[in-house]
């Protein structure tokens, strides 16, 4: 039942006299939206649609150029004294019939007037255009006498053996992705190079040509017509689009629900039959041209189409699937309805829904849609200013005007004039300066918490890798793994017999030339010198094959732990020189070495630090307290470890002309601290993790500003 003062208006007076009704070729669907009901007045002239309650459509489908405003009203008020709507509601929905040129006077000025609401939504539909500068429409043409045409060749594939082809084509298709994932990976990397930005453009025209043809060829079978076809600039990027309103006066929900996803679906399959060529031609034109249509069709559906976040294809799928007609626009409504009903004190404030629990869905999608807008449309900006700079700049100003200006000029005009908050205008006021100052008390002067956090990783300040110095098989590992050893202490021993032979023959040959020597000395003293230096040859060669002998015991070079988690499995392998066998780790001191990007130097050296934490990978459930920090006070770009570059599974940019990923591919500055020996520390030795410095507190306002200062400065160089 409507509330009490919402019965009566005001302005009543002004319309209560008027012999109104509905133009005669306005035409009506019912449909059925989450189990009520509801009427779709459409007007076959403007191809625009209405959507109605059914109280409300009872005080409309009344109306006659016989009877008065307040003759209907009455009416529906004496009959359905619970659901018949107020003045006010009545005052606004008659507004909307108006402004959608749905009403008829029978007046002799009413044609005058009709030109000029039109004029007047000409201009509202211009204003719209130029204030949703990112998703610009401009109507060109009217396909439907095509689509009509050609009906009989494509609706077949819109049909349950188009839906078999669909199903297996894509199938068949994910198989060879799954297959080729790393080289399809691999060659993304090249998407917007240079040299194929023109070619990825024209594939963009192409595969949205055909998203919007299946929009309008499905929704021309189910009985929709089209006829509006034009030029969408998507980001500035022109693309064809096709307006296939029409659909939404399909009574069955579920035709309504594949229009909308007849775009993406035919993308989809062309994607598909993208991926069959793409997989048969090597590099090459038409390998290209492939694998952009690949690369559009996915990316474009679960950006903007899939997603019901932006008012795109899976915007009105979704809308139809949760039963809630014009869901955007009603999230808005919902979002007014609460700050005027409980923050303005209008008493009178009707939300767009009585029903809870569609009001919480409008709330959240409001809200969700609010921050998706801006992040993605925020990485646009920044996609963008990081090729063309100029573009970016004038984009981002625009954005700026119709998206802040506008909007807040709006707001501040309905503080200032609005008929609505005649009686409550100094709360109004008083509510939104006081929002305002909560805000800014908020970010700009309440200090929150600050913190920073920079990969790094776990070291103990005396560590050694063990390897062994000469090839042999693995015999016996003399030390268990995990025990504490003291230097010279044997870990491994090896044997190698090919070793043995070799310094039996160098002994053999060092005996001969001994005693040849000894010969020479009394017979051919000539001999003498040669000799000699092959004595000297033949002892290195023998006390390098004894220095072997020796390293076939592996032994420990200082006190630590002998880490070896594999150890077992290397007995009776035959190991070549250099194989790495584990570590000996002291245990008695470790230090955490981070890695602080530019971008958080101004926290670390003009700011104070009261402590840090460390968080390891794989044990973030044990936090180790670090102390008595100490930065070294100048760049450095060889990584404390490969773990912390990308080579390694790590964050940080590592140079593309080095192989070991030991070099950033920009300058840090490296942060020491002491971590205090734990127990089973040592098998820790090497395990990267996150330190988070913990800083002064600080307004979130001024913390986020630095942090695009210092975006604009390392991207743009401003």
């Amino acid at each position: 039942m409507a509330d009490a003062p919402a019965t009566f208006s005001e302005s009543w007076y002004r319309i209560a006299n008027q012999r109104i009704c509905l133009r005669p070729e306005v035409k009506v669907q019912r449909q059925n939206y989450r189990g009520e009901r509801w009427f779709v007045l459409q007007n076959p002239f403007s191809n625009q649609f209405f959507r109605l309650r059914p109280a409300a459509y009872e005080f409309v489908a009344r109306l006659r150029p016989d009877r008065t405003v307040q003759e209907v009203w009455q009416e529906c008020l004496n009959r359905f004294p619970d659901d018949a709507p107020g003045q006010e509601a009545v005052i606004q929905l008659l507004s909307q019939l108006y402004l959608a040129n749905l009403l008829q006077y029978e007046l002799a000025a009413d044609a005058a007037q009709l030109f000029k609401r039109f004029e007047k939504r000409r201009q509202r539909e211009l204003r719209a255009r130029l204030l949703n500068v990112m998703f610009m429409r401009i109507p060109l043409l009217d396909p439907d006498s095509f689509l009509v045409r050609t009906m009989p060749l494509v609706g077949p594939l819109f049909s349950w053996f188009g839906a078999v082809l669909w199903f297996g084509v894509v199938g068949a298709a994910l198989k060879v992705v799954a297959d080729n994932f790393p080289t399809l990976v691999a060659e993304s990397q090249n998407v917007l190079a240079l040299g194929n930005l023109l070619p990825l453009y024209l594939c963009l025209v192409v595969v949205k040509t055909l998203h919007e043809f299946g929009h309008a060829f499905l929704c021309r079978k189910f009985g929709g017509e089209v006829h509006t076809m034009g030029v969408l600039f998507m980001i500035f990027t022109p693309t064809p689009y096709m307006d296939a309103t029409s659909s939404w006066a399909f009574r069955n929900r579920w035709k309504r629900v594949l229009v909308g996803l007849a775009g993406m679906l035919v993308e989809i399959f062309l994607a598909a039959v993208a991926t069959f060529v793409w997989s048969k031609t090597g590099p090459g034109t038409v390998h290209g041209v492939a694998y952009n249509i690949m690369f559009i069709a996915s990316v474009s559906a679960v950006i903007f189409n899939l997603n019901p976040l932006l008012r795109f294809d899976g915007y009105y799928v979704l809308s139809d699937l949760l039963g809630i007609p014009n869901l955007n626009q009603r999230a808005g409504q919902q979002l007014r309805y609460l700050a005027e009903r409980y923050l303005f004190g209008l008493k009178k404030a009707e939300g767009p829904t009585p029903s809870r629990r569609e009001a919480v869905w409008l709330v959240v999608y409001a809200i969700l849609s609010g921050i998706y807008r801006i992040v993605v449309f925020s990485g646009v900006l920044l996609f963008v200013a990081d090729r063309l700079l100029i573009i970016g700049i004038i984009m981002a100003a625009v954005c700026a005007v119709a998206w802040v200006m506008v909007p807040l000029g709006r707001f501040v005009h309905y503080l200032a004039a609005s008929p609505a908050l005649d009686r409550q205008r100094l709360r109004a006021v008083g509510m939104t300066t006081v929002l305002v100052a909560a805000v800014l008390l908020l970010f700009q002067v309440i200090p929150f918490p600050s913190h920073f956090r920079a990969p790094g990783v776990l070291q103990a300040r005396e560590w050694s890798e063990v390897v062994n110095e000469t090839a042999g098989r693995i015999d016996a590992i003399v030390a268990p793994p995990g025990s504490r050893v003291s230097p010279g202490q044997p870990l491994a021993r090896l044997s190698n017999p090919e070793l043995e032979l070799e310094f039996k023959d160098a002994r053999a040959r060092r005996d001969e030339v001994d005693a040849r020597l000894l010969q020479a000395m009394h017979q051919e003293t000539a001999d003498v010198k040669p000799l000699t230096k092959r004595l000297e040859a033949s002892n290195a060669r023998l006390a390098r094959l004894e220095a072997d002998q020796r390293a076939l015991t592996i032994r420990a070079r200082h006190e630590g732990i002998w880490v070896s988690p594999q150890a077992r499995e290397f007995v009776g392998r035959w190991l070549v020189r250099g194989s790495r066998l584990g570590l000996v780790v002291n245990p008695a001191a470790f230090d955490f070495r981070a890695v602080v990007a530019q971008e958080d130097v101004d926290s670390l050296f003009a700011r104070h630090i009261h402590g840090a934490e460390v968080r390891l990978f794989g044990q973030v459930d044990k936090l180790l307290r670090v102390q008595n920090l100490s930065v070294i006070p100048a760049e450095q770009r060889a990584l404390p470890s490969p773990a912390l570059g990308w080579a390694g599974g790590g964050e940080i940019p590592t140079a593309p002309d080095d192989a070991e990923g030991r070099t950033a591919a920009e300058p840090f500055f490296e942060v020491k601290a002491e971590a205090p020996s734990l127990e089973g520390l040592a098998m820790l030795h090497g395990r990267t993790g996150k330190i988070r410095f913990v800083l002064d507190n600080e307004p979130l306002l001024q913390r986020g500003l630095r942090r695009l200062l210092q975006l604009l400065q390392r991207r743009y160089q401003l």
